[in-house]
């Protein structure tokens, strides 16, 4: 019998219903989560909400940072009540949440919603990698965190790719998805999930609470490890345009009908979910080539030449309209992050004192939250100034000095009556401000941001950590 296959033995039941579960979650989670930009931000005559770039920077960045940010108080109520209890705490609120997105219209009620979303999720997040730790040891952890991982990245791919089917259709169809998806979980938490031993605290969940922040307090008096959460910042703030940014820019600039008709689909049926989707399915299919490849690396220089791959990738991504080369851009992107992002918790325990790798490995989730707020921001403004094409369409009107006001006009209509007053169809129209108003330049920010980051970790890990 195969060494893995010892191991695969030995994990118990409930390891695999965990992971069962992160699945469904994962499912429900990125296939609303990769359409959310569109969401926010198509035209109100397909369903959507018509908000602006800022708007949606704003929502997605504040939320998706407090997602990465409570995990500090959900886990201690998670330590305090059982996980058995938040587990079904945080599926209902899933459920309320998705329900709310989809019946909501107005900005602050859609951020209201989203808020309770990330609070749901900061419930889940915690738990299941708990329990992969509780249940695995020395031997066995490796393995046990490589199922988990891929079951993030099935759960990942199928959502995402479903979604990017049904949004075209009706958009409660993709909150619809997302509710049946992560209620499946309720059978497994129900009568599968036990729960884990837990060593009684004499604590109060405030103590814990107090106990948590103390812990980050003692962590971050250390600031050379204070500049390398901020460094890492730089690169989440990259990688998160994958969610902010992308699907906006692939919708609006590229014709992924040409993959619809190679494929053979009606036109519409390839959409930007599906092409986003396949950063997960790459993962799938290369984690396993790219981490043995990567072992041979330091941690940090792996995560130095991941992120500079994860920045060429994104150089292709927003680079051009042709659908085939974005694809590239998505496994050069894929590539990247397989190479960096599983190297960062490694990294954080080599760096940290003996006598504080727990106290540092707790705060490794600060740079996540504050990088998803610096990409809320950046997809906001500075998007919609260099690469949003209804502001740019706005500028090009101004320019020929056609008096056109976007006011009380959907996105859809203000460009319909835009092609007539230009003597331009639709293609001509996408093609003219391509050509004059070079929305590909938003590249040079966020493959910018990329090497920036790579940079200063390479210069931090010469002068910073060798220097100690």
């Amino acid at each position: 019998m195969s060494n893995l296959s010892k191991i695969l033995k030995k994990f118990p039941r409930v390891f695999w219903i965990s992971n069962i579960m992160e699945l469904f979650e994962r499912w429900a989670w990125y296939g609303f989560y990769n359409a959310f930009a569109l969401y926010l931000t198509l035209s109100k005559d397909t369903r959507a909400l018509g908000f602006t770039q800022v708007e949606k920077g704003v929502i997605i960045g504040t939320g998706s940072m407090l997602l990465y940010f409570l995990p500090l108080i959900t886990g201690a109520i998670s330590d305090r009540i059982g996980f058995k209890k938040v587990l079904i705490i945080s599926f209902t609120s899933y459920v309320a949440g998705y329900f709310m997105m989809g019946t909501f219209t107005s900005f602050s009620m859609i951020f209201a919603a989203y808020i309770f979303l990330a609070l749901a999720g900061a419930m889940f997040k915690p738990i299941i990698s708990g329990m992969i730790a509780k249940i695995t040891d020395d031997e066995t952890s490796s393995v046990g965190f490589g199922i988990f991982y891929m079951m993030v990245n099935v759960g990942g791919f199928i959502g995402p790719f479903i979604a990017g089917f049904l949004y075209k259709v009706d958009w409660n169809l993709v909150f619809l998805m997302s509710i049946i998806t992560i209620s499946i979980n309720y059978i497994f938490v129900f009568f599968f999930f036990r729960e884990p031993d837990r060593e009684p605290s004499d604590k109060t969940f405030l103590q814990n609470i107090g106990i948590a922040f103390r812990n980050i307090f003692n962590a971050l008096i250390d600031w050379r490890y204070d500049l390398f959460l901020l460094i890492m910042a730089v690169f989440w703030t990259a990688f998160n345009q994958l969610y902010y940014s992308f699907p906006v820019f692939l919708d609006q600039w590229v014709d992924m009908d040409r993959l619809s008709t190679f494929f053979g689909f009606a036109p519409g049926a390839i959409t930007a979910p599906t092409v986003t989707s396949l950063d997960a399915l790459f993962i799938i299919v290369l984690q396993i080539y790219v981490s043995s490849q990567s072992m041979k690396l330091k941690p940090v220089h792996s995560i130095i030449t991941g992120i500079l791959i994860l920045g060429a990738g994104l150089f292709i991504m927003f680079f051009t309209r042709n659908p085939w080369l974005v694809i590239l851009g998505v496994l050069i992107f894929a590539i990247g992050e397989m190479a960096s992002s599983p190297k960062y918790t490694e990294y954080v325990g080599r760096i940290a004192p003996s006598d504080k790798k727990a106290l540092y490995m707790g705060t490794s989730f600060l740079p996540i939250a504050l990088g998803h707020f610096a990409a809320g921001w950046i997809s906001g403004k500075p998007f919609e100034l260099i690469a949003d094409k209804y502001y740019l369409l706005t500028r090009a009107l101004g320019d020929k000095g056609i008096d056109l006001s976007a006011e009380d006009l959907t996105q859809n209509e203000f460009f319909n009556k835009a092609q007539g007053l230009m003597n331009m169809d639709s293609a001509q129209l996408n093609q003219f401000l391509w050509d004059n108003y070079h929305p590909s330049n938003i590249w040079f920010l966020f493959t910018g941001i990329a090497v920036t980051g790579s940079l200063l970790l390479f210069l931090y890990d010469r002068f910073i950590i060798l220097k100690k």
